[in-house]
């Protein structure tokens, strides 16, 4: 079948996620036939994942390791009803997680919004069993994104994700202003007293209304990759802790050593009593996600053989044995290769590249970092069809970037090589020329 004929098949068929289907009439879907390490081959020709596939692939395509746990899983069994049933990599996974993480209760599920929602449902229930009922609402940080199930999206705020949906789900207050930063080098990364005391007011008048308070961790994804103050956190953890409230730690895009920390959480010193993960912890090869969760909740549990203190949220594939597998190759070589190590110094370097390219340009500012994660917000006119420009000139020049509204972004896979991140300098900044040059009216 050749690529045409397939696209057509495709959009004959398949609604592509997070994407307004008419656009694809002009643009059609890429049509992948390999990938390696941080690139992908297409029909149009190889591309630079920068962005790790919707930030999932933590080790890049086809690791090795991570192949061939998968077929070594493959030769024993595929998956197995996880409900009362074990097997050994399913305890050897918890027992990494349980090590990285000092959480001794691994709950697992299948994709990150799904952790979430345990995670919530949890802290509502852990209420209930202290008999505190009353307290059944959440508070999450101005402009969060947790995801895109209806209790996911209750703790977002991300109008354009949940307009056709508000007033449904848990309610959420969101706390605000935010103090973000652009490094660690800002003087509020590690001293937020003052932007401290507009928030302290918000969250007094609702402590007695909230069971928990979910964050993510010292940077907010889907909100343009903007780091904001650990000291900030670390306040509010600590305010947490003292009203007996739930922190949750959504980790799910920067747990596993994306931000130069197995935890993004370490940044603040934080210990949440919740992590979520999911993205990074398979490689992005298998479907997983899962809660690691303190002791003293899961105790609140398992105190009596009482059916009102079961958790009664069940996923067919929970524990999938294909993804456990995955995980465990994944864990096993991030610990081996040092790979929060790499990502500190991979971050460095791309921080560089990326500096120079957007200083050329003259055309971003709020350059930021973390990690191994760089961003920029693009400030001259036409935000939007430069965006979008740029996307496609980028994919014309070799790489895959998806800008974040107006932010430019580098999220490759951490392993990936000081060659490639040249070759992806070179690109962008080729590609940033393109899209100007196609936005400027002609005058002429």
């Amino acid at each position: 079948m050749n690529f045409e004929t397939l696209i057509a098949k495709d959009l004959n068929h398949i609604w592509h996620p997070c994407s307004i289907m008419k656009t694809f009439e002009q643009d059609p879907p890429l049509v992948v036939t390999s990938a390696q390490g941080s690139y992908i081959q297409t029909d149009q020709g190889r591309l630079i994942d920068a962005i790790s596939s919707w930030w999932c692939k933590s080790l890049g395509h086809g690791h090795p390791a991570v192949l061939a746990g998968i077929r070594a899983q493959l030769d024993c069994f595929e998956h197995v009803m996880p409900a009362n049933t074990t097997h050994p990599n399913l305890v050897a996974l918890a027992e990494e997680l349980a090590a990285l993480s000092h959480k001794q209760h691994i709950f697992f599920a299948s994709d990150g919004a799904c952790a979430v929602e345990i995670a919530l449902k949890l802290a509502i229930q852990a209420a209930q069993l202290k008999g505190h009922s009353e307290r059944n609402q959440v508070a999450a940080l101005r402009h969060a994104y947790h995801g895109e199930t209806l209790g996911a999206l209750s703790v977002s705020d991300m109008g354009m994700y949940k307009h056709a949906w508000e007033g449904l789900g848990i309610h959420c207050h969101f706390i605000d202003p935010i103090p973000y930063v652009n490094d660690k080098q800002d003087p509020i990364w590690s001293d937020a007293t003052d932007q401290w005391a507009a928030v302290l007011p918000q969250l007094e008048r609702i402590k007695s209304q909230i069971c928990a308070l979910i964050i993510e961790p010292v940077i907010q994804g889907a909100n343009g990759l903007r780091p904001y103050s650990a000291d900030f956190l670390t306040k509010l953890a600590a305010f947490a802790r003292q009203h007996d409230i739930y922190l949750i730690a959504d980790e799910i895009m920067t747990g596993l050593g994306r931000t130069g920390e197995w935890f993004a959480s370490e940044h603040a010193g934080i210990d949440p009593d919740m992590i979520c993960l999911s993205k990074g912890l398979t490689s992005g090869s298998v479907p997983m996600s899962c809660v690691l969760i303190d002791h003293a909740l899961y105790d609140l549990f398992y105190q009596e053989q009482d059916p009102k203190r079961c958790f009664l949220h069940s996923h067919t594939y929970s524990g999938n044995a294909l993804a456990i597998a995955a995980a465990l190759a994944t864990i096993q070589t991030m610990r081996s290769e040092q790979i929060p190590q790499q990502a500190r110094d991979l971050g460095l370097y791309m921080h560089r590249n990326f500096q120079a390219v957007i200083q050329a340009s003259g055309q971003f500012t709020n350059l930021r970092m973390l990690g191994a994660i760089v961003a920029a917000d693009y400030q001259g006119p036409n935000s939007e069809q430069f965006s979008q420009a740029l996307a496609k000139a980028a994919q014309r020049e070799g790489a895959l970037l998806r800008p974040i509204g107006p932010t430019l972004y580098w999220f490759p896979p951490l392993n990936t090589t000081h060659q490639t991140i040249d070759e992806l300098t070179e690109i962008t900044e080729r590609a940033i020329c393109a899209a100007i040059e196609e936005i400027t009216p002609c005058t002429a």
